[in-house]
């Protein structure tokens, strides 16, 4: 008998529960400070005189950065811990989004949303690792999906934040307001248990993890040589490895293309090639498109990926964003973007639970953060070229134009889903 969210979480016990929470708020905070940006963007490009191939550059800085994160994050989360590795990353990418606040020229503020994007990369697969080892195999993916949910909810504060705070004290004050999420960490240092199953592989020495344990009762390992990460790419796991790699690639370049320039898009004047509905007009949109849309298509996917199976899961979501993308693109009124944007988002969103889930199940213990991170931060990384590439399109020829390649984007996802392995059932070692 299937469970709602609700009966999950009762079903848990109090420290997966606190797990669960620490991603989730870890992950929320993430989109929070990362989308600031995309949300002051129409500000920035009318106060800073840049263009929209610049602005779209700064993007992608963030983006590449958020790959080498990934990998540079995985690796302290496969040797310190996942919950020191996770509280690291947070309070990288909140002092980070400050300081893009005090930012005078593009330099500094590039330089700013590079090393953002090094604690954004880092943040993704600390978290999913810690809760995918945490929970048990029946509620993996209904709790990675809550997870990954949390970024809409993030996205949606961000939107409600950015809008009044920029109307009222500028574009500045909305990026100083992005360090209070390092106060989470206070909270994650005391509350949050480490991973059992990250401690256990360290305190029994196993080949290729030596232990350096002083109290192997109480789960108090401090830190262990985890198994060579050269191993994801070898049999059996190469073909899966760059399966997924390129599966997040495809789906990314298209999400980041599209979700880069939406608001201002939609908020930049008709005659610059946008809707003109101004920043409150705006905002309004993006708060349904996230709780109505992002939300939904997140929590949802591990529902239907224990119903349907990870690799049918995916191709349905890819899928249907691809098919209503450029509907998208052609609508003018506020209602149809309203309704067509919230269902966009809810199938364009909800594909990245499933790279957690699925990532999580392939990967052994000794690796398996690093991997995610590769594996999805490396495609961040690759994709990090979309918002550069949409805004150079969207100034030549227009962004409804652009936002047909990210149509395109997410029909290369659905096929790369043949060559994913079907996950579904699998227990962790």
């Amino acid at each position: 008998m299937a469970i709602g969210p609700i009966q999950l979480i009762r079903q848990a016990t109090p420290g997966q529960r606190r797990t669960l929470l620490a991603a989730a708020l870890g992950w929320a905070l993430d989109a929070f400070d990362t989308m600031l940006y995309a949300l002051v963007l129409a500000l920035l490009i009318r106060d800073l005189g840049i263009s929209k191939t610049t602005a779209g550059l700064l993007g992608t800085l963030t983006l590449l950065a958020s790959g080498v994160g990934g990998v540079l994050f995985g690796f302290l989360a496969d040797r310190i811990g996942r919950k020191q590795a996770l509280m690291a990353s947070i309070l990288t990418y909140s002092v980070c989004s400050f300081d893009s606040g005090l930012a005078t020229s593009i330099a500094m503020l590039a330089a700013a949303r590079f090393v953002l994007g090094l604690g954004m990369g880092g943040e993704w697969n600390t978290g999913a690792t810690l809760v995918a080892e945490s929970w048990p195999t029946e509620f993996r993916a209904k709790a990675i999906s809550l997870v990954q949910s949390s970024w809409a909810l993030g996205f949606a504060a961000a939107a409600l934040i950015a809008g009044p705070v920029a109307r009222y004290f500028g574009w500045r004050a909305v990026f100083f307001v992005g360090i209070l999420p390092a106060l989470l960490t206070l909270w994650i240092r005391r509350g949050v248990p480490e991973s059992a199953m990250w401690t256990e592989r360290g305190a029994r020495g196993q080949p290729g993890a030596t232990g350096n344990s002083s109290s192997v009762a109480g789960r108090d390992v401090t830190s262990y040589v985890p198994t060579t990460f050269s191993v994801i790419f070898r049999p059996p796991y190469v073909r899966h490895t760059f399966a997924l790699l390129l599966f997040n690639f495809c789906g990314m370049f298209a999400w980041w293309g599209l979700f880069t320039w939406l608001p201002p898009y939609l908020s930049l004047p008709v005659s610059q090639g946008g809707r003109g509905f101004g920043v409150m007009g705006t905002t309004a949109l993006l708060v349904v498109l996230n709780l109505f849309g992002m939300f939904p298509g997140y929590a949802s996917f591990g529902w239907v990926a224990d119903h349907l199976g990870r690799r049918k899961a995916f191709l349905v979501y890819s899928l249907m964003a691809s098919l209503l993308i450029p509907l998208y693109a052609t609508a003018r009124s506020p209602a149809v973007l309203m309704v067509l944007g919230t269902v966009v988002a809810f199938f364009g969103t909800g594909i990245f639970s499933g790279s957690g889930i699925m990532g999580s199940e392939i990967f052994p213990t000794g690796v398996r953060a690093r991997a995610l991170g590769f594996t999805y931060n490396g495609a961040r990384t690759m994709s990090s070229v979309a918002p550069l590439v949409i805004g150079r399109v969207g100034q030549a020829k227009g962004l409804s134009w652009a936002f047909y390649l990210c149509a395109a984007g997410y029909l290369l996802a659905a096929l790369m889903t043949t060559q994913l392995p079907e996950t579904k059932g699998k227990r962790l070692e």
